[in-house]
């Protein structure tokens, strides 16, 4: 016996041992991609030599003789940090995810490759002005010089996750950068997609209940818009939920497309006599952010900021003088067209002067361990033809037709690279407002501050249109009818603008900039009507601002949702009867009222109100609306405001949702909300046990910044993916979209992965930072360091000093001319 366990021992002993083996080799070959930031490197064709100064949160100080070995070393420490994610952007857009994933992109794939987004990029280089064709050129060189170092240099594949992928990096090319711009374009609108949602829910409901579900901003005055049915007959009502995309897809529905804040104090109302201007853009969360700060020494001085690895610009940031930030515009810059198919000719679609050919091609998509794909695309003069599975388009289109798609973002001559370069080469507002006029996709509300003023400039293509616009927009057109079809572009000088204003405030919250009507509306749906007011009683709470409290107002958290909508929901259940007997349903309902009447709306981690509220609100809306339009409810997975507001105001005999059309019994709004409430508090109970007060809005509210490669491998995702517990909410400043659906509805998936704030009275004094950190490497210090500063609500210095860049580099970095 003691013989046996003398072997069992050993064995085990050398189990562990081979483990510990295993586990270093392992560490060794994926360590060796982490890249040293004081070694030097030699590079052809490099103008002379320059200074890479990383600082102590791996922020690149980039020091050369020309712009374009500045540009050539961001696209080098780009690589050294980012080149999986660059790799996987790149992919994304030319339609080749499938090639490492295998069928499940596959759908992606023939998307992109539809759409086109690479080829139009390619076409869009020539297009450029002289000095960002330079710049692109010298950014991809850099990129390359990092592939041909670990090529050369044995670096571990350049990250990690290239060791799950056999397949070769390929050389960066000038329209690799465009393409991930139009990538980003088609990420931030979801016109697409709410053009098919509004079309099916006008063939489930009546008109006056449309208004309800899917309510325009209030107070914009609209013209009555026809039903579906009506331009489009033959389509027959769906109820089943369109059909949610793949974690790598870039196409996003409401409210996962693009968002932001900005706002900007001119020196009147600034403590200090100088400007002052904030901006934290929203997007999905990833590990790592798609955010990377950096700073460059222009010709023109330095500029510092957020870039997004790929491109070589900084998007947001500032000079000396001058900064600039970038909101979501929500310009309607898509439209779907319904084309009629010839019957007798199927490679004919009907067009105003008569039937004409589909523009047709074949494509071939390389599938891993699969046999190719190939994809038939074909082009109307609306624009590519789309699949019918793709945001289920195929459930509003008749048959005989197909859905083709209109994109300002389709443009072959995109010239928004140029005027994103001249934007970062502007020293004032005049010089970035007319940068701002070669701006095509992705259309933008620029906030802009220099010593003298402010200014909001909306850039970005917006469609012209016909008054007489059978869908205005809203829903899919016949495409043979010529009133339909586009009328080119609408001037830059009718984009909507403002240049110092008397207030000496300006803001934008992806609130409605204009009420101008159809046809020069700019758009019917926004990305906010409740961040807006918070936001202005932030404002209007004082006569002067400074850096701090513009940083108080990136991070505040009252939701003006909660504000406003509890009261109406629970006016019928405050301190209603007497106290229940403990253990039982009313009792918890009593407990949880109580504890809501003394709550003001502050939407943070370490309370439970919130969450109490956020399940509440859920679980009413979901209950109001379910009988009425089934599955489809499911697309409806965000509190809206605005709708329960009506509903409990009954505006427009909108309290006839809350009764079930199932049951015999008219219940009302009032049972409605009662009821509602039980079943949250009946699952938050299952979930987080029965002691209310130990609930916490953060468990719940977790930031999911995850690898969409590694997350979602066992064991790894604990060390790759990361999880924070955050304030916020879906209508907060601070924002904090949740999920919505699944186990974990409340996951915080969608927000402000850049925080900026500049202040001109004292430019060094301005402050950054990003949800993660810098590297994309899970075993780098420096891949989640800031995500800390970030939950907490702190920043890190915005300094174009460079002395206090090397006086606590963590590496410093010489690129020379080889001889």
């Amino acid at each position: 016996m003691i013989r046996i366990f003398r072997w069992l021992f050993r064995i085990l002993t050398g189990l562990v041992l081979l483990g510990l083996i295993g586990l270093g080799i392992g560490y060794w070959f994926l360590s060796r991609s982490l890249p040293n930031y004081s070694e030097d490197f030699a590079l052809v064709g490099l103008g002379g030599p320059v200074e890479i100064v990383r600082n102590s949160n791996d922020v690149p100080h980039i020091f050369g003789q020309t712009d374009a070995d500045v540009f050539r070393a961001l696209g080098f420490v780009h690589a050294q940090d980012r080149l999986w994610q660059m790799t996987l952007l790149r992919r994304t857009a030319q339609g080749r995810l499938s090639e490492i994933f295998g069928d499940r992109t596959l759908r992606t794939d023939a998307m992109m490759r539809r759409l086109d987004l690479y080829g139009l990029a390619q076409s869009s280089v020539a297009a450029q002005d002289e000095r960002t064709r330079v710049a692109l050129e010298a950014y991809a060189a850099g990129v390359n010089d990092w592939i041909d170092q670990i090529n050369v240099g044995a670096r571990g594949r350049g990250a990690p996750q290239f060791f799950l992928f056999s397949n070769a990096i390929s050389p960066w090319q000038p329209a690799d950068s465009l393409a991930i711009l139009k990538l980003l374009a088609l990420q931030m609108s979801s016109k697409t997609g709410d053009e098919v949602l509004r079309a099916r829910m006008s063939l489930i409901l009546p008109p006056e209940r449309l208004r309800d579900i899917l309510p325009d901003d209030p107070g914009a005055a609209v013209m009555a818009l026809p039903r579906y049915s009506e331009i489009v007959p033959d389509v027959s009502p769906d109820y089943t939920p369109i059909k949610m995309a793949d974690a790598l897809s870039p196409f996003a529905m409401a409210p996962f497309g693009g968002a932001s804040n900005a706002w900007a104090a001119a020196p009147t109302r600034s403590t200090a006599d100088g400007s002052l201007l904030a901006n934290d853009p929203h997007l999905p969360f990833s590990a790592p952010t798609i955010w990377y700060l950096a700073r460059m020494e222009l010709s023109t001085g330095g500029v510092i900021g957020g870039t997004i690895p790929g491109m070589p610009l900084i998007l947001s940031g500032r000079s000396d003088s001058f900064g600039w930030g970038l909101t979501t515009a929500y310009v309607d810059d898509q439209d779907l067209f319904v084309e009629e198919v010839n019957p007798d000719r199927p490679d004919q679609y009907r067009t105003p002067e008569g039937w004409e050919p589909f523009r047709t091609e074949r494509s071939i998509i390389r599938i891993k361990d699969a046999a190719p794909a190939t994809v038939t695309l074909r082009w109307t003069e609306n624009g590519p033809v789309l699949p019918a599975s793709h945001y289920d388009v195929g459930s509003i289109t008749p048959a005989g037709h197909v859905m083709s798609l209109r994109w300002t973002g389709l443009d072959p001559q995109d010239t928004s690279m140029t005027a994103a370069m001249g934007l970062m080469y502007a020293e004032g507002i005049d010089a970035a407002m007319a940068a701002g006029r070669d701006f095509v996709a992705p259309a933008q509300n620029l906030m802009l501050a220099d010593a003298d003023g402010i200014a909001l400039q909306t850039v970005g293509a917006i469609p012209a249109r016909n008054p007489a616009m059978q869908g205005q927009g809203r829903i899919p057109s016949p495409g043979w009818i010529a009133q339909n079809r586009w009328l080119g572009i609408a001037p830059y000088d009718t984009n909507p603008r403002e240049r110092d204003p008397a207030s000496g405030i300006l803001g934008n919250t992806n609130n409605k900039t204009v009420d101008r009507p159809f046809p020069d509306h700019v758009s019917f749906d926004w990305g906010d009507t409740q961040r807006i007011q918070r936001w202005l009683t932030l404002m209007r709470a004082r006569n002067v601002h400074t850096r701090d409290s513009f940083i108080e107002a990136q991070l505040d958290t009252v939701s003006t949702t909660m504000r406003e909508v509890l009261p109406l929901v629970g006016a019928d259940l405050w301190y209603v009867g007497a106290d229940a007997p403990d253990g039982t349903p009313e009792r918890l309902r009593q407990r949880a009222l109580a504890m809501l009447a003394q709550w003001n709306g502050e939407m943070n981690e370490h309370m439970p109100e919130p969450l109490i509220a956020q399940a509440w609100l859920s679980a009413l809306q979901d209950r109001l609306i379910r009988d009425d339009i089934g599955p489809m409810a499911d697309q409806f997975s965000h509190v809206d405001a605005t709708f329960l507001g009506r509903v409990y105001r009954n505006e427009g005999g909108a309290g006839v949702w809350c009764d079930l059309k199932q049951t015999s019994v008219e219940e009302t709004c009032a049972d409605a909300a009662r009821i509602a409430l039980d079943d949250a508090l009946l699952w938050l109970s299952e979930r987080y046990g029965a002691n209310l007060e130990s609930w916490r809005w953060g468990d719940a509210h977790q930031a999911t910044h995850d690898d969409p490669v590694l997350g979602n491998l066992p064991g790894l995702r604990y060390l790759v993916n990361i999880r924070q517990s955050t304030s916020g909410g879906d209508d907060t400043l601070n924002r904090g979209v949740t999920k919505g659906f699944g186990r974990d509805p409340f996951q915080n998936v969608h927000g402000a992965g850049y925080r900026g704030v500049y202040d001109f009275a004292d430019p060094d004094s301005s402050v950054f930072i990003t949800s993660t950190g810098q590297s994309g490497h899970p075993l780098s210090q420096f891949y989640d360091d800031l995500g800390g500063l970030w939950r907490r609500g702190e920043y890190v210095p915005m300094s174009l000093d460079p002395d206090l860049a090397r006086a606590a580099a963590v590496g410093i970095t010489h690129l020379t001319p080889a001889p």
